[in-house]
């Protein structure tokens, strides 16, 4: 081969599968000539482990065997020549050789396009299938598990929106590549689309080995990235699956590790977790829940009820607030607690929340402010989750609700958690700024408990703030809780804010807020939610609501 390419031609023999494999990985190729018979490999299984081991190395086949089918199942198998022993010169070696380079650069760069994302170059999820099913057939001949892993950056959404595109497509290539560097050499790593990434590691010892390599790439990732000219600290949230089964599928074992993914995330971002079985369970309850509340929507089981809402310095109703509730099949009422989180999920909350407004506005219309003489208009409060806020057609549907009830917008108050405001603060204020100009109010609901308060109250068109009930249950019994609806009434005074108590039960806990200069309040003391047929007068023209 020397004499015949007239210059220098390193060529390195071995006569093992596991030693070339061994070598590739080491020192690597430019082309291997490989032959079909090992005493460790046989037939198509050697061009299998050399693809394996390095997919981009070209591949010319020796073999003792004049064979047609032996010949296109090489090629097929991805090969790019096949050479007969005993009819091979140097010079034909050398012409095969540097075809099968030229071919498999060809390849390669087709492969790339249509195998890899075209931001990070990492393998896409076709590719990525492929490896997977691959190292699946081959746990019938180890004794070694393979484990895929799952991960989501925590804060990715965030840097989209604050500081551009851009920004964030930087961070998906740098994040690729920290990925790479801190998994092993033989680890696959993929995207799989927005910010999800995928790792398959094989030959891993037991679950902790592929828990190393997932705390590795957590490691990686808690080094601050500069986007923008500014540093950012992301985490990500993984899922681990592993497996010795040559059985099993390879779409299962990633949902697998995507639902320990979601689990991970549940617990708190930046965390790891292995799948179980029981998360499997979990799934499938939470499948068969959503489908159970989609049917429930569509079948019109959805009711709304009624809390009053009280003025402390006489007891009077002067409003309400409209809580959800499902009547299911079998007349049992589902609070919110069992489903709203779901429907957060799910994207079930868009119509769920409509449907309340729409009641809202209705109910609204029914009650008819001229019959309650000196008092004010009853207000009439309506949820509002996050996922509602940042939704684009929320103000107009809002707005159809109040036009197709003729109900006065004035009397609509909107509460929010102070966690919408987090999602996108941006988006959030012109939102609240587009519902302010229809006409309503607006409230921070469970006040105090969330994050950056005070600022909330400055920066947000906000009308109303309700002390959340857990200040109100240790009032007068913890002197911290008591400061804090001091502060809280003292506040809303100087600002202009109406303050709304939650959670009252107690004759003692009503009377220490209208000392306190609270002027309204909420709680079972009052009345619990319900029907709530005579809150206040209604409309000659329709005594069947109230």
């Amino acid at each position: 081969l020397a004499e015949s390419v007239g210059k220098s031609c390193q060529v390195t023999s071995v006569g093992r599968l596991a030693d070339a494999r061994a070598h590739l990985l080491s020192a690597g190729a430019d082309c291997v000539l490989l032959d079909l018979s090992l005493p460790d490999g046989e037939g198509m299984e050697t061009v299998q482990v050399v693809l394996g081991t390095s997919p981009e190395v070209p591949i010319v086949v020796l073999s003792g065997l004049q064979d047609d089918r032996v010949t296109m199942a090489a090629l097929n198998e991805g090969a790019q020549d096949f050479l007969v022993k005993g009819q091979v010169d140097g010079s034909t070696l050398w012409r095969s050789i540097r075809y099968a380079v030229e071919r498999k650069r060809a390849e390669v760069a087709l492969r790339q396009q249509a195998l890899h994302d075209s931001l990070t170059g990492l393998a896409n999820r076709p590719l990525f299938m492929d490896r997977l099913r691959a190292a699946i057939a081959r746990l019938a001949r180890q004794d070694r598990p393979l484990a895929v892993l799952v991960m989501d950056l925590d804060r990715f959404k965030w840097v989209n929106d604050s500081l551009g595109h851009d920004a964030g497509d930087e961070l998906l290539v740098a994040t690729a590549r920290r990925i790479e560097r801190a998994v092993r050499p033989t680890d696959l790593v993929a995207r799989f689309g927005g910010d999800e990434f995928v790792v398959l590691c094989e030959d891993v010892e037991d679950e902790r080995n592929a828990l190393v390599v997932a705390e590795r790439v957590q490691g990686a990732l808690s080094v601050d990235f500069t986007l923008a000219q500014t540093q950012v600290r992301v985490s990500a949230s993984v899922g681990i699956v592993t497996s010795r089964d040559p059985a099993a599928k390879a779409e299962e074992l990633l949902r697998d590790a995507d639902v320990a993914m979601y689990r991970a995330k549940e617990l708190g971002k930046g965390g790891c977790e292995p799948f179980d079985t029981a998360m499997r369970d979990a799934l499938q309850d939470r499948l068969l829940a959503e489908q159970d509340l989609r049917r429930g929507i569509a079948a019109e089981e959805l009711l709304v009820y009624y809390q009053p809402l009280v003025d402390l310095r006489d007891g009077r109703s002067i409003g309400a607030e409209a809580l959800v509730r499902w009547r299911r099949p079998n007349g049992e009422i589902m609070a919110p607690g069992y489903f709203i989180a779901l429907a957060e999920e799910t994207g079930l909350i868009r119509s769920m929340g409509d449907f309340v407004t729409k009641t809202a506005c209705e109910q609204l219309a029914r009650w008819d402010p001229t019959l309650l003489a000196d008092r004010q208009a009853p207000m009439l409060h309506v949820n509002v989750s996050a996922r509602q806020l940042i939704d684009p057609g929320l103000v107009g549907r809002i707005a159809r609700s109040l036009t197709s009830a003729d109900a006065n917008p004035s009397q609509l108050c909107l509460e929010l958690t102070e966690t919408a405001f987090l999602v996108d603060e941006a988006t959030s204020l012109e939102r609240l700024k587009a519902l302010k100009n229809l006409g309503v109010s607006l409230c921070v609901d469970d006040f105090g408990t969330g994050y950056s308060s005070l600022s909330h109250l400055t920066k947000f068109p906000i009308d109303v703030v309700k002390i959340d009930k857990s200040f109100t249950e240790g009032l007068g019994l913890r002197s911290r809780d008591t400061a804090v609806v001091e502060s809280v009434i003292a506040l809303g005074r100087a600002l202009g804010i109406v303050v709304v108590a939650e959670g009252i039960e107690t004759r003692a806990q009503a009377d220490l807020l209208r000392d306190l200069g609270c002027p309204q309040g909420q709680g079972y003391l009052f009345g619990k939610p319900g029907i709530q047929t005579n809150l206040f007068p209604v409309t000659t023209s329709d005594r069947s609501f109230a």
